[in-house]
């Protein structure tokens, strides 16, 4: 029986470890017998690899909007061509950013309309939603000095070079993005090896429902976690016993009525 495919996103600031941490998470996947997807966003395709360069070339002047549906076209374009047929395969697809980033940067820290963002990318993914997303988050004080360190050794590129304000809404917006729904923080100050293991700790549990290659898996038993297209989901099994219950009050209310 082929297992179900995982889709897992990093969020974060720029500088947080999210390459780094997504890297060790896929060879621990793949340890456990899964097969495994690597992306990032913008990118992941011929084409979104080259929009990536026109956002990121600090020459390109690019308004909010534009901006935008740039990042759109990019994930349209890996959501359809890279993400869908690997979780249709079984696999599982660790991506370096998704639709929160542009909640985050293009709605909180480009201030665009939070609504015109989350329909974007509702259609850009046809309404695909990770099953969780990771969230690595660094104090305001971290974070500057992680970016001038990344300044000196790498230089910066145009969403970098944006004003410090436009940053600390982009981190601000990553602390209340946390708080949603199917979303895990993670302290991303502490050791690569810490932060890792809390990362496996949270994911062991996809693993585990998606069932074990060959064998059939057991139906949930009262409420369980259900892994669906859109994410984790509890699911009550009712008993037979408040079934045949339900089943007699419609009886007597279509007898009454």
């Amino acid at each position: 029986m082929r297992k179900k495919g995982i889709f897992i996103v990093f969020e974060g600031p720029d500088r947080s470890g999210k390459s780094t941490q997504a890297k060790l998470l896929k060879k621990w996947f793949e340890k456990k017998g899964r097969k495994v997807v690597l992306t990032r966003e913008p990118g992941g395709t011929k084409l979104s690899e080259n929009i990536r360069k026109i956002l990121l070339d600090p020459h390109n002047t690019i308004s909010s909007l534009s901006e935008l549906f740039l990042y759109e076209a990019a994930r349209a374009q890996h959501t359809s061509d890279i993400i869908m047929p690997a979780l249709k395969k079984g696999y599982v697809v660790i991506s370096d950013r998704f639709t929160l980033a542009s909640i985050a940067y293009q709605g909180y820290g480009r201030k665009l309309p939070i609504k015109t963002v989350e329909t974007l990318n509702k259609v850009a993914t046809n309404g695909l939603k990770p099953a969780i997303t990771i969230i690595l988050n660094i104090p305001d004080r971290i974070f500057n000095e992680r970016e001038r360190l990344a300044e000196k050794i790498l230089g910066v590129d145009r969403i970098e070079s944006a004003s410090s304000n436009f940053r600390k809404r982009v981190n601000k917006a990553y602390k209340i993005l946390s708080k949603k729904p199917g979303v895990i923080k993670i302290n991303a100050t502490n050791s690569i090896e810490a932060i890792q293991t809390e990362l496996q700790h949270h994911t062991e549990i996809l693993n585990s429902i998606t069932g074990k290659s060959g064998k059939k898996r057991k139906k949930p038993q009262n409420k369980s976690l259900v892994l669906g297209r859109n994410g984790i989901k509890t699911k009550t099994k009712l008993s037979p016993a408040i079934k045949n219950v339900k089943k007699r009050k419609k009886a007597k209310h279509k007898l009454s009525s």
